[in-house]
């Protein structure tokens, strides 16, 4: 081993950790404006509608003032806030009662539906649109296996991380297009409530995300939930050549007391990830969750932290941990973290995904100039985060600065961008 290493920066690495992530959110968001483009692209009223817990208080109509608009979404915003919050307590309740088993079988469940009927009906969609020429019974065989592929990739069995993570932007593309056929204040006054749900939930005491983050670090336990996993980076000088890469764990392992302290080294502040994860009653919520503390013991394949607390809810941050390896290959390992440092992933919760896109979708709908700018503001407020949650380890959600960022630049470019920009076509200063 090269004791004269020296631990990488985070800077090292920080780009290659925004390209990962970015990547998929971009993909998503370009799905989405393209069926949103091909499938709304008469009008508001002419495209798929449908009702849902969003519009339940208030269906707007076309006829009615902007103050009543206004009043009409905040009060729908409110209904899906309240019914979300008490869905994801209803989750911690039954995560509490360790129903772990139903929490999975339940998201499985939900991600049929949602590739089944949701991507079904966008497929039927496309058909009619373009004049596919296809049968039904083909059509509902090749749904069928496409939905119990994507069910078993993502919750039931282990496969390669392409597909996994293909799968999951499919999910987000499908869960985001339904949501832009809410109607125009209400899906702008939701995206503001739910990123101020979002920081709500992590950061206050009493939250539910932060109950449920809490609780699942106190089990060493995972939760079921939809997340996009990037590959790793791994930096060579951080793993021992002929190592063994090992999970990192929740918390302190009670059976490490074997051994001497001779081979005890390498203690590492780290802070990980709550990443946002989604579920609600009608399928989805945007969910940050997980944490994670102070030291990390490595000694004879153990490992082990002390005092967990709630971290960064974005990123999971990687373990640099240096070895002092006294046996054969058998007793090598290396620690996996997520986050920036040695070794890891970005984990980013689906509901960010869905979130981004329908902000971009919903901006597509006016005009592509506000495409342009929402999409940069969310790509720019999601390095933002990253850049804080690296450099100050805060709890912070993903949602609040891409998303209000984003409509910012929707209000600016649709107010005083395009009043410019036309002008200036008019007058031919500008082509």
């Amino acid at each position: 081993m090269d004791e004269n290493s020296k631990p990488r920066s985070v800077l090292d690495s920080l780009g290659e950790e925004i390209v990962r992530i970015v990547t998929p959110v971009s993909i998503c968001m370009l799905l989405v404006v393209i069926l949103v483009s091909v499938l709304n692209n008469d009008s508001d009223s002419s495209g798929p509608s449908f009702t849902s817990i969003a519009t339940v208080a208030y269906n707007e109509s076309s006829s009615d003032s902007n103050w009543d608009k206004l009043k009409g979404a905040i009060l729908n915003a409110l209904v899906f806030v309240v019914v979300v919050t008490a869905v994801t307590f209803l989750l911690v309740l039954l995560f509490y009662f360790r129903c772990t088993k139903f929490l999975k079988y339940y998201m499985g469940f939900s991600s049929f539906l949602v590739l089944g009927f949701m991507g079904g009906e966008i497929c039927l969609f496309l058909i009619g649109k373009f004049r596919i020429p296809i049968d039904c019974v083909t059509f509902a065989l090749s749904l069928f296996n496409v939905t119990v592929v994507g069910v078993l990739a993502v919750f039931m069995s282990k496969t390669a991380i392409i597909i996994t993570q293909v799968y999951l932007v499919v999910i987000g593309v499908l869960v985001a297009y339904w949501f832009t056929l809410l109607p125009e204040w209400t899906t702008w006054v939701l995206l503001v409530a739910m990123s101020l749900y979002d920081l709500a939930a992590v950061l206050l005491p009493g939250g539910p995300l932060r109950l449920l983050v809490e609780l699942a670090i106190s089990r060493d336990e995972d939760i079921p939930a939809l997340v996009y996993e990037a590959r790793p980076i791994v930096n060579p000088d951080s793993v021992q050549r002929g190592a063994v890469v090992q999970r990192r764990v929740w918390r302190e392992r009670r059976d490490n007391d074997i051994g001497s302290d001779e081979n005890l080294e390498s203690r590492s502040n780290l802070n990980s990830t709550v990443y946002s994860s989604l579920e609600s009653s009608s399928g989805l919520e945007s969910l940050p969750s997980i944490g994670e503390r102070n030291a990390v013991d490595v000694e004879d394949g153990q490992v082990s932290r002390s005092d967990s607390e709630l971290a960064a809810p974005l990123i999971q941050h990687r373990i640099n941990v240096r070895m002092n390896l006294q046996e054969g290959p058998s007793d090598d390992f290396a620690l996996e973290g997520i986050g920036l440092g040695s070794s890891g992933a970005i984990k980013l919760g689906l509901g960010d995904f869905i979130f981004y896109s329908v902000l971009v979708a919903r901006a597509a709908m006016y005009d592509f100039m506000t495409v342009y700018a929402c999409y940069l503001a969310i790509i720019a407020g999601l390095g933002i985060t990253l850049m804080l949650l690296a450099f100050y380890q805060k709890a912070l959600p993903a949602l609040p600065v891409s998303v209000l960022l984003g409509v910012l630049f929707y209000l600016l470019t649709r107010l005083l961008l395009e009043t410019f920009v036309v002008q200036c076509s008019i007058n031919l200063l500008m082509f």
